[in-house]
C-alpha cells in the first residue's frame, strides 16, 4: 500500500497569513498579557487546539466588553464594520488578519453599496466571513445559494452578485446567468465604463477554486480518499464533494481516530487531500497513522 499526501492541499496563503500574525504576536506577548481571537480563527479544530496550547484564547462577541487587558485578533473571515466600532469605543486593541481577498471583496462591496446598487451575495448567511460582507452594505445585502432564492430579489434594480470566496463557481456561474436573463437594461454608470444594470463580480477565492482540477486528478489516482478538514468548513464541504464525485470512495474525518478498519482492505494506494483550513502537520500525522496501523509494510 502507497499513502500520499496532496501536494496541493493545505492552507491557503490567507490563511497561512493569519496563522503567521498569531503565532509572532504570542511570541512577543509581554508576562501577563493574552491574545484572543474573535471567534475561531480558521475551522479546524486540531489547528484551534494547537494554537491553544500557544496560549490563544478564542472569544465571543459577548465576550469584548468584558476585556481588561490584552489584544484582539480579526480571523481571517473578517469581520463588519460595527465590530471595529465597537471595539474601539470599548478600548479594545484589534489586531487586523483579515484575508487580504476577503478585505478586498468587502471594499468592492461597499463601494457598489454607495453607488446605490442591489448588493446579492452567494453563500451561507450564518458564515462568519458572510456576516462581514453584508456589514458593508448596513445589513442590507440579500444573501441567496440556490436558484430558488432569486425570488426574493427585487429585479427591477440595478444589482450586484458577489460571492463568498469558498463557495463553488458552478453554482455561482448558475445564478449569475438566471440573474442576466431577467436584468437586461442598459445603465452608463461612472464606476465602470458601460455596464447593464447587473453586475457580476466573480469574487471566489482562486486558490480554493484552482484547486478543483488538481484535486480531482489526485483523486482518480488512488484507490481510496481520506480528505482531512474541519466539519464547520465551507470550503472543506465544497473540496470534500468535488473529490467524492472525481473517487466515491472518498472518506470525510477531523483526525485520524476517525479511520475505519474496512476502508483500507484490499487498497493499494491511499491519497490524502484537505481543505485550504486543514494543517499540513496534520495530514502528515494521518498518513503515518495509516502507514503504521493499517499498512504496516509499506515503505514511505
Amino acid at each position: 500500500m502507497k499513502v500520499s499526501v496532496d501536494k496541493s492541499s493545505g492552507f491557503c496563503w490567507g490563511v497561512i497569513r493569519t496563522i503567521d500574525i498569531a503565532e509572532d504576536e504570542l511570541s512577543s506577548l509581554p508576562d501577563g498579557e493574552k491574545l484572543y481571537v474573535l471567534g475561531d480563527i480558521i475551522h479546524n479544530p486540531m489547528e484551534i487546539k494547537r494554537l491553544a496550547q500557544k496560549g490563544l484564547t478564542t472569544i465571543s462577541h459577548d465576550d469584548l466588553e468584558g476585556l481588561k487587558s490584552g489584544k484582539v485578533l480579526i480571523r481571517a473571515h473578517g469581520e463588519p464594520p460595527a465590530t471595529y466600532a465597537r471595539a474601539e469605543g470599548l478600548g479594545v486593541e484589534l489586531i487586523d488578519a483579515t484575508c487580504p481577498v476577503v478585505w478586498k471583496v468587502q471594499e468592492r462591496i461597499r463601494k457598489f453599496y454607495d453607488k446605490g446598487y442591489q448588493v446579492v451575495i452567494y453563500g451561507k448567511k450564518d458564515h462568519a466571513e458572510v456576516t462581514g460582507l453584508v456589514g458593508q452594505t448596513n445589513g442590507e445585502a440579500l444573501v441567496i445559494k440556490s436558484i430558488e432564492e432569486i425570488e426574493s430579489i427585487d429585479l427591477s434594480r440595478k444589482t450586484v452578485l458577489f460571492s463568498q470566496t469558498t463557495m463553488d463557481k458552478p453554482m455561482f456561474h448558475k445564478i449569475k446567468e438566471e440573474l442576466q436573463r431577467r436584468i437586461r437594461e442598459l445603465i452608463v454608470d461612472s464606476f465602470e465604463e458601460q455596464a447593464s444594470e447587473f453586475h457580476a463580480k466573480d469574487t471566489i477565492c482562486g486558490q480554493v477554486s484552482g484547486r478543483d482540477k488538481k484535486l480531482r486528478e489526485f483523486a482518480r489516482q488512488h484507490d481510496i480518499m481520506i480528505f482531512v478538514a474541519g466539519r464547520n468548513s465551507s470550503n472543506g464541504k465544497v473540496l470534500y464533494h468535488i473529490c467524492q464525485e472525481a473517487n466515491p470512495r472518498t472518506y470525510f474525518v477531523e483526525e485520524e481516530s476517525e479511520l475505519q478498519p474496512q476502508w483500507f482492505e484490499g487498497v493499494e494506494s491511499v491519497g490524502i487531500s484537505g481543505a485550504t483550513s486543514t494543517p499540513q502537520w496534520l495530514m502528515e500525522r494521518i498518513k503515518k497513522n495509516i502507514e503504521s496501523v493499517y499498512a504496516p509494510s509499506v515503505s514511505a
